[in-house]
């Protein structure tokens, strides 16, 4: 098990806990068996993402394992921007999959969902105006 993901048993209802990350946001995840439904951020997660992309990218590992109304699912993700706390909660959603139930780790691999996107913005270099763009040089 990695680093801030357990499973936690309470009352007869397994909770899965796992982390995503993605860019500067980080999305913590807890799933356990339900009628379905992801709150993100105390919300519904239609209501907290108005992108239909963003919505789509956090349903998409239900999606993979044919299985959109078994789990429910309870995240609180911060940092970044609206695409980034959809990455990391994807991210989050597949890890706790394949931590309760194992043949789902086989189809969320194929689909690219346990992948961790590590791609971060350029920080600014001194001297520049940016992390690549120069200041305006002039010869005369």
């Amino acid at each position: 098990m990695a680093e801030g993901e357990e499973i936690r048993t309470e009352a007869q209802a397994t909770i899965v806990l796992a982390t995503g990350r993605r860019k500067t946001s980080v999305a913590r995840v807890r799933v356990k068996a339900g009628q379905g439904g992801i709150k993100v951020n105390k919300k519904d997660y239609k209501e907290y993402f108005k992108d239909i992309n963003a919505q789509k990218a956090v349903e998409s590992p239900f999606k993979a394992i044919e299985a959109p109304d078994r789990f429910e699912v309870v995240t609180s993700v911060s940092g970044g921007g609206y695409s980034g706390q959809a990455g990391a909660i994807r991210l989050g959603i597949a890890r706790a999959l394949g931590k309760i139930e194992k043949a789902y780790l086989d189809t969320l691999k194929a689909a690219g969902f346990l992948t961790r996107d590590s791609r971060m913005k350029e920080r600014k270099k001194y001297g520049q105006r940016g992390a690549r763009r120069r200041f305006q040089f002039s010869k005369r």
